[in-house]
């Protein structure tokens, strides 16, 4: 399927080059493109991956329905990486903008209308990621009555808001003051300083476990590991570390003038791309071995390998009522050692996913 659509953006793009030979309206073919992926994804019938499409439209609708349903282990992990797809959203509603007011097809309007701040829909489009976060934190505070992490972590994505208000406030006003003067400049590094800080500690100590005080001889990193050797921990806190911080070579170049801000977000989307798939090992890992988001469950999570024609069956398992620790009422604390034992037997075991206890 990769490559189907591999071609097909490759043809797309081809044609929109090339569209005076071909006598094609220029601006018909990104429009073609986009319909052709919307089309495939809600296809009704069942092929092309009919069971996945529709797996991933069920959980994108409790997503957006937020916080009305009660958060599953895969709610939760789609909306984190559409935290990291912020610049995709806003290209589909650049592509929405666009088609909406540019009647003509060889030519194109005033570029910039669709990317002004001034009517405050590109900034509720940044914010839907970390709103979808947000709710969900304050559902999972209402269902569990746990303060923390629930309420601390909503916290976390509600500094996203702050980021986005002064950085739209920011550029609605840079007119009207020098930016060595303008006081939503110093708000909006303040909030990224604020936010960065905060989304990095929590990534370090609660989403990977990291910096346990009872690591031994894992230095700074935890008890328990699965990874074999620990660069790959050390690693990875460097570079949550450094791309993190992305924001302020972007500052410091575009508020300079040295480089465009779109230039600036091809070059970022991508590591933060990177960033989030880095992100998603060890907080799986983490999940794992430690359950700190309370999501564990028999079958839903493995770090094991497991047999492709299983599939079906763990995706119809991880949709079930009973299908995580944390929904059942009648919960049962385990005996002392269970969980070092299982762990154990969890790495040295390549049998069957439906025998193992996580």
């Amino acid at each position: 399927m990769a490559t189907i659509f591999g071609v097909l953006w490759a043809l797309s793009v081809l044609s929109f080059l090339y569209s005076h030979t071909l006598s094609i309206p220029p601006y018909a073919n990104p429009l073609t493109l986009a319909i052709i992926m919307l089309v495939f994804l809600v296809n009704p019938t069942r092929t092309f991956r009919h069971d996945a499409r529709f797996w991933l439209l069920k959980r994108m609708g409790r997503i957006f329905a937020a916080p009305f349903f009660y958060v599953t282990f895969a709610d939760f992990w789609l909306a984190d990486q559409l935290n990291s797809l912020v610049p995709v959203l806003q290209d589909f509603q650049y592509l929405i903008c666009f088609y909406a007011y540019n009647v003509r097809w060889t030519e194109t309007n005033d570029v910039n209308k669709c990317t002004n701040r001034t009517y405050g829909i590109r900034p509720i489009v940044t914010c839907l990621p970390a709103w979808w976060r947000f709710a969900q934190c304050l559902r999972r505070y209402r269902d569990s009555r746990e303060a923390f992490p629930h309420l601390v972590n909503a916290g976390k994505y509600s500094t996203t808001f702050f980021v986005i208000l002064f950085s739209s406030l920011n550029s609605f006003y840079e007119h009207e003051y020098d930016k060595t003067y303008n006081p939503f400049f110093y708000l909006w590094i303040f909030s990224l300083l604020v936010s960065s800080c905060y989304a990095y500690f929590w990534d370090i100590k609660m989403d990977w476990g990291l910096f346990d005080k009872n690591a031994g001889e894992n230095k700074f990193l935890r008890e328990e590991v699965v990874y074999s050797s620990n660069g790959y921990y050390y690693f990875a806190v460097v570079e949550d570390l450094i791309l993190r911080f992305g924001w302020t070579l972007s500052v410091s170049l575009t508020e300079s003038g040295y480089i465009h801000s779109d230039l600036m977000v091809t070059i970022l989307a991508p590591l933060e791309v990177f960033r989030r798939f880095v992100w998603n090992f060890f907080r799986l890992e983490n999940e794992h071995l430690n359950n700190c988001g309370k999501f564990r469950a028999v079958r839903d999570i493995s770090v094991a390998p497991i047999d492709s024609s299983d599939q079906k069956v763990i995706i119809k398992m991880m949709d079930e009522v009973d299908g995580v620790l944390h929904r059942r009422k009648d919960k049962r604390k385990a005996p002392k050692g269970h969980k070092k034992q299982d762990t154990k037997l969890l790495l040295e075991s390549g049998g069957d996913v439906d025998s193992q206890t996580v």
